[in-house]
C-alpha cells in the first residue's frame, strides 16, 4: 500500500523537474533579451515592461468576469511577500546585467537552490537528507568553478545577483508554501498586479521613448517572464523545493550558450567544466529522488 502512494509523488516529482527545466529556459531567454534592451533602456523600464506585460497577459486570459474571484484569497499578506520578492529578483538580476557578463551574474544568482534547499527544511519541514546536502554542495563547487572567487569578478556589482539569490529563494518558498493551498491563477495575477503598479511609478521618472524596432523584443520580454513564472509556481506546487531546487542551476548553461551567441561571450576551461559539474549533480539528484520514491 505504501508503494502504491509513493507513485504519484515521484510522478509529481518528475513533473515538477520538467517543469522546472522549461521555466528555467524561459528565463534564460529572458534575461538575454533584457541584457539587449538594457544597453539602450533604463533598468527600472526594462524591469516594468517584463511586468506589465504579464499583467496584460494575465487579465486577458482570466477575462473580466474571472479576475474578482482570482483575487481574492486567505493569504493576501503571503502573495505581498511573495510578490514583493519576486520583483526584487527580477530588478536586482537586469540591474546587475549592466556590470556583469550573463553567465557570470547566472552563475551567482544561481547559488539560490542551496538557499531553497536549506530554507525548506528551515520553514517548510521538508527532509534534508544526506543526498539532498551532497547534490547541492558538488553544485556549488560547480558555481564556485565559474566564478572563481579571487579573478576579479567579486566586485560591489556583484552583490547584486547574491542579493537576487535571496530574493528568488524567499519567492520559491512562499510559492510552494502558497501553491499547496491555491492555484497557480491567483499568485500569477497578484505577482503581476504588484509588480506593474509599482515600476509604473517608478518607471516615470525614468522613462525612455521606445524606439518601434525595440517594441517586438519589449513584447517577448513580457511574454517570456509570464510563461516562465507560471512554469515556476507549478513546478514548487507539485513537487518539494528542496527536490527540484538543483536544477535551477541549468540557468547557467543557458545563460552561457546565450552569451555566445549574442553577445560573443565565450567562456573559458573552467566555466565548461563548472558547468558540467553543476548539470551532473542535478541529475545525480533527481536520479536518487526517483529511486527513493
Amino acid at each position: 500500500m505504501s508503494a502504491l502512494k509513493a507513485l504519484p509523488t515521484a510522478a509529481a516529482t518528475r513533473k515538477g523537474i520538467l517543469t522546472l527545466m522549461l521555466g528555467v529556459a524561459m528565463f534564460s531567454t529572458m534575461d538575454a533579451v533584457a541584457k539587449g534592451l538594457l544597453q539602450s533602456y533604463p533598468t527600472a523600464q526594462v524591469v516594468w515592461a517584463r511586468f506589465i506585460g504579464q499583467a496584460m497577459l494575465v487579465l486577458a486570459i482570466l477575462g473580466p468576469k474571472r479576475i474578482g474571484p482570482t483575487l481574492r484569497t486567505p493569504y493576501p499578506w503571503l502573495h505581498l511577500a511573495r510578490s514583493s520578492f519576486q520583483l526584487a529578483t527580477t530588478g536586482l538580476f537586469f540591474l546587475s546585467l549592466g556590470y556583469i557578463g550573463l553567465a557570470e551574474a547566472t552563475a551567482l544568482a544561481d547559488m539560490s537552490p542551496l538557499l531553497i534547499t536549506l530554507g525548506a527544511a528551515l520553514f517548510l519541514g521538508e527532509k534534508l537528507g544526506p543526498r539532498r546536502i551532497a547534490g547541492v554542495v558538488v553544485a556549488m563547487i560547480g558555481a564556485l568553478m565559474i566564478i572563481r572567487p579571487g579573478a576579479g569578478l567579486f566586485t560591489p556589482a556583484a552583490l547584486l545577483p547574491l542579493a537576487c539569490a535571496m530574493c528568488y529563494a524567499a519567492s520559491a518558498l512562499l510559492t510552494r508554501l502558497v501553491g499547496q493551498k491555491e492555484g497557480p491563477a491567483t499568485s500569477m495575477l497578484h505577482a503581476a498586479l504588484f509588480g506593474a503598479v509599482a515600476t509604473s511609478i517608478a518607471v516615470c521618472f525614468v522613462w525612455q521613448p521606445i524606439a518601434l524596432a525595440d517594441l517586438p523584443r519589449f513584447a517577448v520580454l513580457g511574454c517570456l517572464g509570464t510563461a516562465a513564472q507560471f512554469c515556476l509556481i507549478r513546478a514548487f506546487s507539485m513537487a518539494e523545493a528542496s527536490a527540484i531546487a538543483p536544477f535551477s542551476y541549468l540557468g547557467i548553461l543557458y545563460a552561457t550558450l546565450f552569451g555566445i551567441a549574442f553577445y560573443g561571450e565565450y567562456p573559458d576551461m573552467w566555466t565548461m567544466i563548472g558547468a558540467l559539474v553543476i548539470a551532473g549533480s542535478g541529475l545525480y539528484v533527481w536520479h536518487r529522488e526517483t529511486i527513493k520514491r
